[in-house]
């Protein structure tokens, strides 16, 4: 699908798009875990088999993940508490943590930290958090801290300084916001898909550059998969 270059005056529209989908646990990620047994009792003992295509992953706890936007999904979460998993950040957290990576933040991504939540929402992963420690609940390790993944690529050399690791893609794949470029366009990385032995730079790990933050945010926001345009970028180039 080809998506319009939205304009910046929308960006409160984006941003309570945003505050929603958060707050909402049903919605919070793009799948969401359920107990079968529930699905089960709710909607028959052959439900599970009938969606078996439809199940993302099956959990050793007796879950499945099911694309959230799926009526299950919703009539699952439909009593369950409202609020993000992490709380909005203020200013001065955001000053700090740019401080630390010595490089300004967009102003849509401060605005995403301070007024949506510190992270734990969103694509894939859901985005990173820029404070360190932040811990779901019943989750053993920490949330990826955003601050913590760049000091770790600078000293390692492995992403340029201009790019601002967002969240996991699967495998060895990664988003990356540019903090350099006209409108920071969101970066699809493979951290393997470059050898420093042959001659290559991380540059040559880039497989897909989506125009803006702010689009890539409002496919997210506006209910669609952020892949389906690295997708359908594939498809054109056969």
């Amino acid at each position: 699908m080809t998506r319009s270059q939205p304009a910046p005056e929308d960006d409160d529209a984006l941003i309570a798009r945003l505050r929603a989908r958060a707050g909402d646990p049903g919605l919070r990620f793009d799948r969401a875990g359920l107990p079968e047994a529930w699905i089960r009792e709710r909607y028959g003992a052959d439900h599970v088999e009938r969606i078996r295509s439809d199940i993302v992953s099956y959990g050793s706890d007796g879950t499945v993940e099911l694309a959230s936007g799926r009526e299950e999904v919703a009539a699952y979460f439909a009593d369950a508490p409202r609020g993000p998993l992490f709380a909005p950040l203020c200013p001065a957290d955001v000053d700090e943590a740019e401080r630390a990576i010595g490089r300004r933040l967009p102003r849509l991504l401060r605005r995403v930290y301070t007024e949506v939540a510190d992270g734990g929402f969103g694509p894939d992963g859901g985005l990173a958090s820029l404070a360190r420690g932040n811990r779901a609940p019943d989750h053993l390790w920490d949330w990826t801290s955003a601050v913590d993944v760049y000091e770790r690529n600078r000293a390692a050399g492995t992403v340029p300084a201009s790019w601002f690791f967002l969240t996991g893609g699967g495998c060895s794949m990664e988003w990356y916001v540019s903090l350099a470029a006209v409108d920071h366009p969101v970066l699809l990385y493979d951290a393997d898909g470059w050898a420093a032995d042959r001659g290559e730079d991380p540059h040559d790990g880039l497989r897909y550059a989506t125009a803006s933050l702010r689009r890539w945010l409002w496919t997210w926001a506006d209910g669609d998969h952020v892949w389906e345009e690295v997708l359908a970028h594939g498809r054109a180039e056969e």
